[in-house]
């Protein structure tokens, strides 16, 4: 059952299936719909092989409405990632916060995080390394976001990595950035048990290499 095509069609109300009137939602909600959407059909295949007209349907939304939030599915598919890495960001920064005082424990969490990624039932392997080898166009909405993401990352990782081992920061962030990587294409390919369980003591390794205790 689907919402009448008046209803469907207008950019502020849905049919609420439940009392078979229309509800009033705000654009934020109507843009958290069409995106978490678009992330459980992505996550499930591939971003290239959803859609609009399908994503549309399991919205539950008008075209219009859908359209008037996001204008084209490049403009999706970059939001879609954009999304993903403010909610990745934040939850790294949280830790930070948390572990503030001790670098090399804030910089152990955010491969222990990793790890607990790879490790979890349906894992598919990084969204921003996934949905950006779809698209060839270094322009693409959908690179961008995942440059943008990978860019903030390091330079959380090289923040702490030069109270870690003042002087050395910029290369031991950057073998973190790359083991951090590594872990998420061998998780997906390879399995948890894999290359990527060995992430975590290779970027303990690192750090002892790196503040020159060896």
């Amino acid at each position: 059952m689907t919402a009448a095509p008046l209803l469907a069609a207008d950019d502020t109300y849905a049919a609420d299936l439940g009392a078979g009137s229309p509800v009033r939602r705000s654009r934020a909600e109507r843009q958290a719909i069409v995106l978490d959407t678009a992330e459980r059909l992505f996550a499930g295949r591939s971003s290239r092989s959803v859609g609009m007209d399908e994503l549309v349907r399991e919205t539950g939304l008008g075209k219009m409405t859908v359209y008037r939030l996001f204008k084209s599915k490049d403009d999706l598919v970059g939001a879609y990632l954009s999304r993903k890495a403010a909610t990745v960001l934040a939850f790294i920064d949280a830790e930070l916060v948390r572990l503030e005082g001790d670098p090399r424990a804030a910089l152990l969490s955010v491969v222990d995080a990793v790890e607990r990624d790879v490790t979890r039932t349906g894992f598919r392997g990084c969204p921003f390394n996934n949905v950006s080898s779809e698209y060839d166009d270094p322009q693409h909405p959908a690179r961008s976001a995942a440059a943008d993401y990978k860019f903030e990352l390091y330079g959380r990782l090289e923040r702490l990595a030069d109270q870690v081992a003042p002087g050395k920061g910029e290369d031991l962030a950057a073998q973190l950035h790359l083991i951090i990587d590594g872990m998420y294409l061998s998780g997906g390919l390879l399995g948890p048990d894999g290359p990527a369980s060995h992430g975590r003591r290779l970027a303990e390794r690192l750090i002892v290499i790196a503040q020159g205790t060896v």
